[in-house]
Parts: C-alpha cells; sequence; structure tokens
C-alpha cells in the first residue's frame, strides 16, 4: 500500500539518538553510528520525530509501505521493557554483581596530587558504591542520598586518564553508553533516582561526539520530569583525552 512514512536522510544523520527518544513506537533505532527506520510496520507516520532531528535528516514522504500494526509496536513495546527489567537487576539468577553496597575506603592525608600513587605506581581507585551501571542501580540505594551525583559516558573513563581522581571522587557514580542503550530508559531511570533522594548536585561527562549528547538529554529530561532542579555541571572530553 502507498502511505505516509519516515524517511531518513543518512547523510544529514549526526547520529544523536533524539528521534529514538521522540518515537513513541519504537520505530527507529541508532545502527552503525545513524538512525535508521527499522520496520515499516512500527511508523504511523505522523511524524514526532521530525521535531527533535537537529539535522533536519528527517522527513515524511509518501511510498509503498507495509501497513502500521499496533499489534507490532506493542509487541515491540513488550520486547523492550523485558530487556529494561533485565537491565535493572530484576534478574532470575539473582546475580550478585546487581547487588547495591558501599565501598570503604580509607582517607588519605591531603598532599599534592604527585604524591597519592601508591609505591608499586598505581593510583588508587575513588569507587565508593557499587554497581555503577545505570541499568543495575537501584533508584533507592542509600548511597544516592545527599549525593554529589556523577553520571558519564562509559567511554570518557578510558579516554581521560585521571578520571578517578577528578570526577568519581566525592561523587556517587552512574554510568551508560546513550548510543548502544535505550535512552527513554535513562530518562525514567535517573528520574527515579532525583524522586527519590535529595541530590546535591549532577556533573555529567561525556565524549565529544554527537551521540554522547544523549546523556546530557537524558538528565536534563529527568530533572524536569522529577520537578528537582539542582547544580549542574557538564564536562566534554575529547578524543585525545582533553578537557574540551
Amino acid at each position: 500500500m502507498k502511505r505516509k512514512i519516515v524517511h531518513i536522510d543518512e547523510s544529514k544523520c549526526n547520529g544523536c539518538g533524539l528521534c529514538v527518544d521522540a518515537c513513541h513506537e519504537g520505530a527507529i533505532e541508532i545502527v552503525d553510528g545513524k538512525a535508521r527506520l527499522i520496520s515499516d510496520i512500527y511508523c504511523d507516520g505522523l511524524g514526532d520525530c521530525l521535531p527533535a532531528c537537529p539535522t533536519d535528516a528527517i522527513k515524511i514522504i509518501e511510498r509503498e509501505a507495509e501497513a502500521y500494526s499496533d499489534e507490532a509496536v506493542e509487541a515491540l513495546k513488550k520486547q523492550k521493557e523485558m530487556k529494561r527489567n533485565q537491565g535493572s537487576g530484576k534478574l532470575p539468577c539473582g546475580c550478585p554483581g546487581t547487588m547495591a553496597k558501599r565501598i570503604s575506603r580509607e582517607k588519605t592525608p591531603q598532599v599534592k596530587t604527585e604524591e597519592v600513587a601508591r609505591e608499586d605506581g598505581a593510583r588508587p581507585s575513588e569507587l565508593t558504591q557499587w554497581p555503577v551501571q545505570l541499568r543495575l542501580v537501584n533508584p533507592r540505594a542509600d548511597y544516592f542520598q545527599d549525593a554529589h551525583l556523577l553520571v558519564a559516558a562509559d567511554c570518557t573513563a578510558f579516554a581521560y586518564g585521571n578520571f578517578h581522581r577528578d570526577f568519581i571522587k566525592g561523587h556517587t557514580t552512574v554510568i551508560g553508553c546513550p548510543k548502544l542503550d535505550d535512552n527513554e530508559y535513562y530518562k525514567e531511570k535517573l528520574t527515579e533516582i532525583l524522586s527519590a533522594n535529595e541530590i546535591k548536585s549532577i556533573t555529567v561527562v561525556r565524549m565529544e561526539v554527537p551521540c554522547c549528547s544523549g546523556i546530557v538529554n537524558a538528565v536534563k529530561t529527568a530533572m524536569l520530569n522529577s520537578k528537582k532542579i539542582v547544580p549542574y555541571r557538564e564536562v566534554v572530553i575529547g578524543l585525545d583525552g582533553s578537557i574540551k
């Protein structure tokens, strides 16, 4: 049948993922760094994704396409919900890796940065809680109460050499990848964390690549949804490991 449907110009797409969040039916996903319509049956052709695109890569065209299916969309949503539940720690195996815990660290005297490394040359970890993956943390874990929250794109810790010293220290840390994971779920999880706790501040650390803006969008949306606007700082890490 011929009908209206989304068309994505991949040459204009920067892979930011904002259209993925805007599509209520789940018809768009980021594949190999570009937004793609995963199936005609998921697209209703109404174009909720159009205003979200910062590069004007999406438009509505009329072409031969499979009919839109409410049933298929509902099935897709249930499938994604199952993945979210698995990621949130609701695992049938009761994996111990999802259990919330604080990590106690001995306080070190105030010394110059160059003197902090141990005798073997290694720097001590500054992580104070587990887990850290945003999909696995419990929003009501006690380590979130009165916390200075660090929300980091997971690549940043590999790109920036002093990540523990400059960012994790003194913070409760959660990490995620807005390009590979469900950013809509990130928004919901962060909204839960903010709603259930008194967060003193939020620091977002992201890479300079466009797709990393999704984690910023998730945090800002969560503050709006929870009606809790807290002191906010955003740091961009370059591909060479520098702070932009």
